[in-house]
């Protein structure tokens, strides 16, 4: 039994291909599918179902290959042990971001963050929060950056910041007369959301979920892609929206006179660093965790006299 057959079983596990395993293996298919039939032989058990497609692990092959991951992460911290004694960051850190927040947050993050750390190689991908968790099990990511909790026992989450939710309203609204706004006011206006899948749709409806039964004609039948277009759709039409107050710091003026914050407990949505349990750069993870808090304004590191909106 070696590391690289643990490898190549993890691989299969992952894409449920022996094609694209042995692509992300950098070895060929032959190669990476002999060296799996030695392991099942050495152990006198198959590890995989091929008859079918796509390939998945038999009952035995689930919990060898729970154990594989367990014996490659282990393995794979002696080298980090070493740059923990050197004080240095190398290699490649791989993030998952949700895209109501990557906009507005990695900007203010990523230019000193990789001057600081020029050997550490920043691999970033735009998820949804369920695919950025499947892939943190599954070990294709070191972190994750979304709204939290998502309780998941599998996962450690470090809270970072907490944003508030502001109202983003139309020239037109009837809500303009306001200061602040409700629950109440949301309901009674045309409601631009994000499409299904993601989080931050979840908990602007969680916010007017109070009083949406007593409303059964509710207006969430504007439905849309990005927080972009959410603003987009407010300024073209009639209506509002709910956004992250990061999302909102390059109004001008006009815009801004716009933007109403919801009475005190302000809606705020807990944005976290995700990990898994047996988690690898431990460094490089803690590093970008307190340049994350330290890019963010103070206001927004507690969570006094804010109502946390889950989303689901």
């Amino acid at each position: 039994m070696t590391l690289v057959q643990l490898e190549y079983i993890i691989a299969v596990d992952t894409y449920r291909s022996f094609v694209a395993a042995a692509e992300k293996c950098f070895v060929t298919q032959p190669t990476l599918s002999m060296q799996i039939q030695k392991l099942e032989e050495s152990i006198g058990a198959r590890i995989f179902n091929r008859s079918r497609q796509p390939i998945v692990p038999t009952e035995v092959g689930v919990e060898i290959i729970k154990q594989a991951r367990i014996v490659l992460t282990e393995s794979r911290k002696i080298n980090e042990l070493v740059q923990l004694e050197n004080g240095e960051l190398e290699g490649e850190l791989r993030i998952g971001v949700i895209p109501t927040i990557a906009p507005y947050l990695l900007p203010r993050v990523l230019g000193s963050f990789m001057q600081k750390f020029p050997k550490l190689q920043l691999q970033i991908w735009e998820y949804t929060t369920d695919k950025i968790v499947s892939e943190l099990k599954v070990g294709l990511l070191d972190c994750g950056v979304l709204s939290t909790p998502v309780y998941d026992q599998a996962l450690i989450e470090r809270p970072l910041f907490y944003e508030p939710f502001v109202a983003y309203i139309s020239p037109q609204s009837k809500l303009v007369e306001k200061r602040e706004v409700t629950s109440d006011d949301i309901l009674s206006d045309k409601l631009w959301l994000l499409t299904e899948g993601h989080c931050m749709r979840g908990q602007v409806l969680n916010i007017c979920q109070r009083k949406r039964s007593m409303d059964p004609h509710g207006t969430f039948e504007y439905n849309t892609g990005s927080v972009e277009t959410l603003k987009r759709m407010v300024d073209s039409n009639s209506g509002s929206t709910i956004l992250p107050e990061l999302s909102i710091e390059d109004f001008d003026e006009d815009r801004l006179a716009r933007v109403r914050y919801f009475k005190a407990p302000e809606p705020v949505r807990e944005i976290s660093l995700v990990t898994t349990h047996n988690f690898l750069k431990k460094l490089a993870i803690e590093v970008l965790e307190k340049e994350i808090i330290a890019s963010v304004p103070k206001k927004l590191r507690s969570k006094k006299k804010k109502d946390v909106v889950g989303f689901e």
